[in-house]
C-alpha cells in the first residue's frame, strides 16, 4: 500500500512515535549540559588538591635536602675545623720543637761563652786572685748551705708551733662544750692558754737548742779540719826532711810528689777554717808556692836532670818555714777547744785562733817573691786600654781583613770571624785561621784591631834555630804586628821551644808594665803563640822624670853579700796600679838567683824576685 493509503491515525501514531524518540537524545543532551559543569569542577578540585600535595612533596623534599646540605656543609666546616686544629698544633709542637733547638743552642752557646770567659779569666787571674775567688766561692757556698739548714729549721719549728696551736684550741674547744659558763669555762681558758704558753715556751727553748746544736756541729767539723791541717803539716815536715838529703832520682820524685799533693791539701784545708782572708793570705801564699816549686823540681828530676843549687835552697828555705808553722800548729791544736772554735766563728778578734794566725801572718811567713817565667810576668791592673784610647771600631770583616795581612806567612787559606768575647776591659772578635798544618786562633780588639792573642797548634820536636835566633823572629813577629821598640828582657826554653817576655824600652828604660809574650817553634823557627794582654793595657806616653839618685848609691843600699851580675834602669808596676822608676839588679846570694828593685828617687828597695823552679830562665840585659 502506498504512503497515501496508509490511514491518517497510523500515520499520527508513527509521527508521535518518531516525536518522542526524537525528543528523550535531546533531554538527555540537555541533561548532559546541564550536569557537564559539574563533573568539571571536581576534576579541576582533584587537580589542584594533587598540585598542592606535589607541592608539599616537593617542600619536604626540599627541606631535607636544605637540611642534608646544612649538614654537610656542618660536617665539612667540622672537618675543616677540625684539620686546621690538627695544624695547628702540628705547626705550634714544630715552633715548640724550633725554640727547644734554638734555646738549646743559646745555652750551649752561652755556656761556650762562659767557658771561654772563665779560661780567659784563669789564664790572667794572679794567685791572689785566685785564692781569693777560692774563698769567696767557698764562704757563698757555706753561707748558702746554713741558711738552707735554718730555713728548713724555722719551717719546721712554725708548723710545730702551728701543731701545737690547733691542738691547744681544740682541748680548749671541747672544755667549753663539756662545761657550763662560769668559773669552770674561765678555768679551762685558763688552762688552755697556760698550755699553748708552755708550748710555745718549749718550741723557742727547742729552736735555740737546735740553733746552738747546728753551730756546735759547725764548731766539730772546724776542728776537724785544725787537726787535717796539723797532720798534714807534719807530713810535709817529714817529708821536707827527708827532701833535704835525699840523692837518688825515684826518691826524689816520690817525695816531690807527696809533697805537692799535701800542699794542695794543705791549701784546700786552710780555706775551709772559719778566718779572714788577711789572716791566712801569706801562709796560704807560701803553701801554694810550695806546692809550685814540688811540681816544677818534680818535672826536672823526672827528665833526669838534677836539682840545682838554687832549687836545693829552696827545699832548704820551705823545710825551715815549715817547721816553723808546724810547731805553732801543734800549740794550737792541742789548746783550742769547741768555745775557742765557737769564738773564732763569731769572729772574735781575741780568740785564741785569731791570735795565733795573726802572729803566723806578721812573723813566721815572710818570704821573698818567687818567680819562674820572668819579672812582673803576671802583672794584669785593672784599668782601661790606654794603648786602644781614640782609636776606631772595627767590623768583623775589616777583623778578618787584619789576619789576613798579619798572618800571611803562614799560608792562610780561610779566616772566619766566630764572634766576640771579653777578657779583662776589652771587647774581642775572635777569628779562626786555616792553614795547610791546621788552624789557628786570634782575638783582635775591637777597638784598632790590635792582635792581642794568637795561638798555633804545630808540633815542635826538634831545635834547629838557637835563642838568639828565635829573639830574632819574635822581634819581626811583632814590628808586622805594630810592636815596635819591644826588647827581650826574658827567656826560658821548654824542651824544643824558647818562652820570650819583651816590654817596651825607651830612651834605654824598660818597662815591665807594657809587656808581650811570645812563644817561638825551634823546631820550624816561626811564632806559635802571642799574648799582649799587659802592653794593650797599660802602654802609653809616660813622663817618668829622671833618677835622683846614681846607680853606684842604689848599689850601696843592697845587702853586702849580694853579688851583681847586671843592672838597668826601667819602671815596674806597684800597688794600685802606680809605677815607679827603679834600678834592677840582677845578681846571686848564697847560690839563689835575685832580682833587686831600688827606688831611683829615694833609694828604698821596694821589690825582691827569687828565680825557682828552672836554670834555663834568665834576663837578657
Amino acid at each position: 500500500m502506498s504512503k497515501k493509503e496508509i490511514s491518517s491515525g497510523t500515520e499520527k501514531a508513527e509521527s508521535l512515535t518518531r516525536k518522542s524518540t526524537a525528543k528523550k537524545p535531546a533531554e538527555k543532551s540537555v541533561k548532559s549540559k546541564k550536569t557537564a559543569p559539574v563533573k568539571q569542577t571536581k576534576s579541576v578540585d582533584k587537580k589542584k588538591s594533587n598540585k598542592r600535595h606535589v607541592k608539599q612533596i616537593s617542600e619536604k623534599k626540599r627541606k631535607r635536602q636544605e637540611a642534608r646540605e646544612q649538614k654537610k656543609l656542618e660536617a665539612a666546616k667540622i672537618r675543616a675545623e677540625k684539620k686546621q686544629r690538627k695544624l695547628e698544633k702540628k705547626l705550634d709542637a714544630k715552633q715548640k720543637r724550633l725554640d727547644r733547638i734554638a734555646a738549646m743552642k743559646e745555652k750551649r752557646a752561652e755556656a761556650r761563652e762562659k767557658r771561654r770567659e772563665r779560661r780567659d779569666m784563669l789564664k790572667h787571674e794572679t794567685k791572689e786572685a785566685r785564692l781569693e775567688r777560692k774563698k769567696e766561692e767557698r764562704a757563698a757556698k757555706v753561707q748558702a748551705r746554713v741558711a738552707k739548714r735554718e730555713a728548713a729549721l724555722a719551717d719546721k719549728r712554725a708548723k710545730r708551733e702551728h701543731r701545737l696551736k690547733v691542738r691547744a684550741e681544740k682541748r680548749a674547744a671541747k672544755n667549753d662544750k663539756r662545761h657550763a659558763p662560769g668559773f669552770g669555762g674561765w678555768l679551762a681558758a685558763v688552762i688552755a692558754l697556760g698550755v699553748t704558753t708552755l708550748a710555745l715556751g718549749t718550741m723557742m727553748t727547742f729552736g735555740w737548742l737546735n740553733m746552738n746544736g747546728m753551730e756546735a756541729d759547725m764548731a766539730a767539723t772546724h776542728t776537724e779540719s785544725m787537726y787535717e791541717l796539723n797532720s798534714i803539716v807534719d807530713n810535709l815536715d817529714t817529708n821536707l826532711s827527708k827532701a833535704r838529703v835525699a840523692n837518688s832520682r825515684n826518691e826524689q820524685v816520690r817525695l816531690l810528689t807527696e809533697i805537692a799533693i799535701e800542699s794542695e791539701m794543705a791549701e784546700t784545708i786552710l780555706e775551709r777554717l772559719p778566718m779572714e782572708t788577711q789572716l791566712t793570705q801569706n801562709m796560704t801564699g807560701f803553701i801554694n808556692k810550695m806546692g809550685d816549686s814540688a811540681q816544677s823540681m818534680l818535672f826536672a828530676v823526672a827528665n833526669g836532670k838534677k836539682l840545682t843549687d838554687s832549687q836545693v835552697a829552696t827545699i832548704e828555705h820551705m823545710y825551715k818555714t815549715n817547721l816553723e808553722l808546724k810547731q805553732i800548729i801543734n800549740e794550737l791544736t792541742a789548746n783550742t777547744n769547741g768555745k775557742d772554735m765557737l769564738a773564732a766563728m763569731r769572729g772574735k778578734e781575741d780568740s785564741l785562733m785569731y791570735v795565733t794566725f795573726g802572729e803566723i801572718e806578721n812573723n813566721t811567713v815572710e818570704t821573698p817573691k818567687e818567680i819562674h817565667d820572668g819579672p812582673f810576668a803576671e802583672n794584669i791592673k785593672k784599668v782601661t786600654a790606654k794603648n786602644l784610647e781614640g782609636l776606631e771600631e772595627i767590623s768583623e770583616s775589616k777583623a778578618q781583613e787584619l789576619c789576613k795581612k798579619y798572618f800571611e806567612d803562614y799560608d792562610v787559606t780561610n779566616v772566619t770571624c766566630t764572634g766576640e768575647t771579653s777578657a779583662e776591659q776589652l771587647s774581642l772578635y775572635n777569628v779562626t785561621l786555616t792553614t795547610p798544618d791546621g788552624e789557628m786562633s786570634a782575638q783582635l780588639s775591637k777597638q784598632g784591631g790590635k792582635v792581642v792573642e794568637f795561638n798555633s797548634y804545630k808540633d815542635c820536636n826538634d831545635k834547629n834555630f838557637s835563642v838568639e835566633r828565635c829573639i830574632d823572629i819574635a822581634e819581626d813577629f811583632l814590628e808586622d804586628l805594630g810592636y815596635d821598640n819591644m826588647k827581650a828582657v826574658w827567656t826560658s826554653e821548654n824542651g824544643t821551644t824558647c818562652n820570650l817576655n819583651f816590654a817596651y824600652e825607651k830612651n834605654g828604660v824598660v818597662y815591665y808594665s807594657d809587656m808581650v809574650k811570645v812563644k817561638v817553634c825551634e823546631q820550624r823557627g816561626i811564632v806559635t803563640g802571642m799574648e799582649a794582654l799587659s802592653y794593650v793595657l797599660n802602654h802609653t806616653d809616660r813622663q817618668v822624670g829622671s833618677a835622683k839618685i846614681s846607680k853606684a848609691d842604689a848599689k850601696a843600699n843592697l845587702h853586702s853579700g849580694f853579688e851583681v851580675e847586671s843592672s838597668r834602669l826601667c819602671v815596674i808596676p806597684t800597688d794600685g796600679g802606680n809605677e815607679a822608676l827603679c834600678y834592677e839588679f840582677y845578681g846571686t846570694y848564697e847560690g839563689s838567683t835575685y832580682y833587686i828593685y831600688v827606688d831611683a828617687n829615694t833609694g828604698d828597695e821596694i821589690e825582691v824576685f827569687t828565680v825557682i823552679g828552672t836554670q834555663q830562665g834568665k834576663a837578657l840585659m
